[in-house]
């Protein structure tokens, strides 16, 4: 572990450097143009050849050891989210990255660097697949409905995109580290569906002639309040999680508002809760669009699934934390976070870890989020998963195999998990009215 220490520390310049420059140009996902290509060009300096995504951001390259093994794909998110308060956030898009994945992908340009060092290669055996990758954070629905309309992307979600288009096949078990404010391993996170959430009304004068309009955005505030009443029926070992924001109120205040748009996700620990949660909220938008003798249409957007974290990469990940960082407390819990992370989805169809490193501190994705210690944040990072890389693939793969051995997946394979996701695609007008006062609602 040592000559793998000292591997990674001779690119320390490279890897704060690198921490830097992204922080300083956020692009929220499928925007990551700038960073993506800072991180190609990086990558090449070090020789390495690359498989750029086609049409979007990210890109990933191969190292083949020449011995058999399985083999590991180890990730970097490019995005960033949106906080226009941040002092140091984009002042035209807002963008800012106050979830720490500059730091992930300077730790993720350190590996390479390091595995470039003569000699540190002939530790591993099997292949590791380096993956920049675009669009994990879950925003601007409206931004990647289009994409898709387009045909440019299928999936909303970076990783599950890659999925899709083969950019993981022959990946045998992934993981990543999250920056945060400290190091710890949690059993995983809830998974989320998306919504867009649009309530049609009928555009009259607000002054002269209200009574022949119907109001939109009077039908929105009774749909966000119904369901905001059914938040203590959720059960709370199910972490269910509904949290809109409307992103077009209305067009001018003289006017009674016509059509007034929402995004939410519904989240929850398992598809089952998530399942269920999103019909009830469904029926509290419906009702409301009803009362008010409007329209709702609803767009259901497969989100993130739940991440689990399998036992064995967990293990893994405590044990590497030891190695690389013996000073530092890293505790291993069964807890559920109630964020959602596209790791998720991988974790479906092959063993994954997705733990958290220190060197944050501030709220995620809040307006005092920042790295305040690049060493822990990049550096570290780098080291702790050089060295669960170590583990895994030394000794001919002895522990990577039997975390295989032991996994069961939740989907046989990735054809069967991306069949869900598109089971939950749903959308249309949810209100008929028919002749005589009847109505027919579909939730």
């Amino acid at each position: 572990m040592k000559d793998i220490a000292k591997a990674v520390d001779q690119y320390k310049d490279l890897i704060l450097a690198a921490e830097r420059w992204i922080w300083a140009h956020p692009e929220t996902g499928y925007r990551e143009v700038k960073t993506s290509a800072y991180m190609a060009e990086q990558f090449e300096k070090l020789g390495y050849e690359l498989t750029m995504a086609e049409g979007i951001t990210g890109f990933y390259t191969r190292l083949d050891t020449g011995r058999e093994g399985p083999e590991v794909l180890i990730l970097g998110e490019l995005d960033s989210i949106i906080c226009p308060t941040h002092p140091e956030a984009d002042p035209v898009t807002g963008a800012v990255h106050s979830c720490g994945h500059n730091a992930q992908c300077a730790a993720l340009l350190g590996i390479a660097a390091a595995l470039k060092v003569p000699g540190i290669l002939d530790k591993f055996c099997g292949k590791i697949r380096l993956c920049a990758v675009p669009a994990e954070e879950l925003l601007e629905i409206e931004y990647r409905t289009e994409l898709k309309k387009q045909g440019k992307i299928k999936y909303y979600g970076g990783k599950s995109e890659f999925l899709r288009r083969g950019y993981f096949d022959g990946v045998d078990m992934a993981f990543m580290i999250h920056t945060a404010g400290s190091a710890y391993i949690n059993k995983g996170s809830v998974g989320c569906l998306a919504k867009n959430i649009i309530y049609k009304g009928v555009a009259s004068h607000a002054g002269g002639s209200p009574w022949s309009g119907r109001n939109a955005l009077y039908a929105a505030t009774c749909g966000l309040n119904a369901a905001n009443a059914l938040r203590e029926t959720f059960r709370e070992a199910d972490r269910i999680r509904f949290h809109p924001i409307i992103t077009h109120g209305g067009d001018m205040v003289n006017a009674i508002p016509e059509q007034v748009r929402i995004e939410s996700y519904v989240r929850g620990t398992t598809f089952e809760a998530i399942a269920k949660a999103n019909r009830r909220i469904n029926q509290a938008l419906c009702g409301a669009a009803l009362s008010i003798d409007t329209n709702v249409e609803i767009v259901d957007i497969p989100g993130y699934s739940p991440l689990c974290n399998d036992d064995g990469m967990m293990k893994l990940a405590k044990d590497a934390a030891a190695l690389a960082m013996p000073d530092a407390e890293c505790p291993m819990t069964q807890n559920i976070g109630t964020g959602s992370t596209d790791m998720g989805d991988l974790s479906c169809i092959m063993p994954v870890v997705h733990p958290h490193g220190g060197g944050a501190r501030g709220k995620g994705h809040g307006n005092d989020y920042e790295i305040c210690d690049p060493q822990v944040a990049c550096v570290d990072s780098a080291k702790w998963q050089m060295a669960m890389l170590l583990l895994l693939l030394e000794n001919g793969a002895e522990r990577a195999k039997q975390i295989l051995a032991d996994y069961k997946p939740k989907f046989a394979s990735k054809e069967e998990f991306l069949a869900y996701q598109d089971s939950l695609n749903d959308s249309g007008d949810r209100i008929t009215y028919r002749e005589g006062g009847a109505a027919e609602i579909r939730l």
